[in-house]
């Protein structure tokens, strides 16, 4: 399969991992709106929304409410926004959460703040990890 989150969760493209268990796997967007921006993957290849097992979401929301407190705790987010597309503005057909801290300055995420300041993956990859 030539899918880059199930490359990912095989570790067959290496990502920076922040929470993992039999079911899902967390890691940090390479490509992120702000610092900490996350995606929660299933471990198994699902589509989209009508693919999934409806235990598999309960799971993922669980890891959400852990991964919000996280980015409170590690970057005092002020919020959070779960972003889940499907169909044709899914850019990756996985099912996947974008996990998005949300801060005081970030002007709801207007094209024109994203990606301002954004610290190098591998600290806030580390800030992460030392907060968990």
């Amino acid at each position: 399969m030539n899918c880059i989150f199930c490359q990912i969760i095989n570790n067959e493209i290496s990502s920076y991992i922040i929470y993992e268990d039999d079911l899902v796997k967390v890691f940090l967007d390479i490509k992120p709106q702000v610092n900490g921006h996350l995606l929660m993957v299933p471990k198994k290849h699902y589509v989209d929304i009508l693919d999934i097992d409806i235990n598999i979401i309960k799971q993922m929301y669980i890891i959400n409410q852990q991964m919000y407190l996280l980015l409170q705790k590690t970057f005092q987010a002020k919020g959070v926004t779960f972003v889940q597309n499907n169909g044709y503005c899914q850019e990756v057909k996985h099912f996947h959460i974008h996990i998005i801290p949300r801060y005081m300055d970030d002007n709801k995420l207007k094209p024109k703040y994203v990606n301002k300041n954004i610290i190098p993956l591998d600290k806030v990859h580390k800030q992460l990890l030392s907060n968990l």
